[in-house]
């Protein structure tokens, strides 16, 4: 189909838009990785791209964004952040700045 964007005439003479499909059950490699890419991903990654001038190129972003998104689902998940107590510094910068903040409250009242 017809690209829009950038191109003049051009856009409106050629057929630049690219589809690119890829079955996701049909990709290869480490076991653990496609498990979360097949979890992650529907049974078709679909990509298009139509902004590029030529179908080349768009032909080249398409393949640069699917593998993003299948790297992106294959990542194996960030570990679980260990919770840890605040500091001394930082609950004692916490009761200063509400000290402070306690004191210029004060002072804006007035004694009616």
């Amino acid at each position: 189909s017809r690209s829009g964007g950038a191109g003049g005439q051009n856009v409106n003479k050629v057929s630049t838009k690219v589809m690119l499909e890829i079955d996701v059950a049909e990709l290869v490699g480490p076991p653990a990785a496609l498990a979360r890419v097949v979890a992650a991903l529907s049974p078709v990654l679909r990509v298009s791209s139509q902004t590029a001038r030529s179908q080349f190129r768009n032909r080249e972003l398409c393949l640069e964004r699917a593998m993003e998104r299948i790297d992106e689902a294959a990542a194996p998940p960030a570990p679980p952040r260990r919770k840890t107590k605040p500091s001394r510094g930082a609950i004692e910068r916490r009761l200063q700045s509400k000290k402070q903040r306690s004191e210029t409250k004060r002072q804006r009242r007035g004694d009616w």
